[in-house]
């Protein structure tokens, strides 16, 4: 089975823009997994542009079911994760000011250092993921670091697969048969959407988790959050 974990970053962005608290991001959160996720994302960052670092601790006693916080492991983001404790962390090599995640880490490149923060975070029994490209030798070198799992940065896949979507698949596929036989868990996220997150489920082989924000949440202003965050499980199955 593969978990939807609703990413709402962008529910906090709305709430933001106008100050208060409508929408209320911690409703929302338990709402989502009353509709059925199996998960929640947030991605705070330094300017607290949209995910604020205190709505983290406030979300951890309202999720039920599996609580993943994402982000570059700068100092700060690290106590902020060894305090809330959550399930999972995906390590992400976003620099401060950076728009949305934009690249995998260099698992070469930065191995000690990942596995330093993988390290920390394991002694506090929190499962670690990395964000990182479909590179069989990032992938390969991944394991080095300690990771649980990787998670597959899907830019490439959505931006292709309207094009040519066996082609635009075939990378992730080599990338997910490589991190089984290596023993790391696999799970994706970044621009999967209605349109092509069922052809990515079929055929990446044990595919564990999906992060969805941007376009779940866009798609639940025509559909409505719930009939929303159906529509998405019914691409998993």
């Amino acid at each position: 089975m593969t978990k939807l974990s609703v990413n709402i970053n962008k529910i906090a962005t709305l709430r933001n823009a106008r100050g208060g608290n409508l929408p209320d991001v911690l409703k929302c959160a338990v709402d989502i997994q009353r509709f059925g996720a199996q998960g929640i994302t947030i991605h705070p960052r330094p300017d607290e542009r949209h995910i604020r670092y205190d709505d983290a601790v406030k979300l951890k006693p309202l999720i039920t079911t599996e609580f993943n916080i994402e982000g570059y492991p700068s100092k700060e983001w690290m106590d902020l994760v060894l305090k809330v404790k959550p399930e999972q962390a995906t390590l992400v090599p976003d620099p401060p000011g950076v728009l949305t995640s934009n690249a995998g880490w260099n698992t070469i490149e930065h191995e000690s250092f990942l596995k330093e923060i993988i390290s920390e975070l394991k002694k506090n029994k929190i499962r670690t993921s990395i964000f990182i490209e479909p590179n069989l030798k990032q992938i390969a070198n991944a394991v080095k670091t300690g990771t649980d799992r990787i998670e597959l940065y899907t830019e490439s896949y959505a931006k292709n697969f309207s094009k040519n979507k066996e082609e635009a698949i075939k990378p992730f596929v080599e990338s997910a048969k490589l991190a089984n036989k290596l023993g790391l868990g696999i799970n994706a996220g970044h621009d999967l959407s209605l349109e092509n997150l069922n052809y990515f489920y079929k055929n990446i082989p044990n595919l564990l988790e999906v992060s969805i924000g941007h376009a779940l949440i866009s798609d639940a202003l025509y559909y409505g959050l719930e009939n929303t965050v159906q529509l998405y499980l019914r691409q998993l199955k």
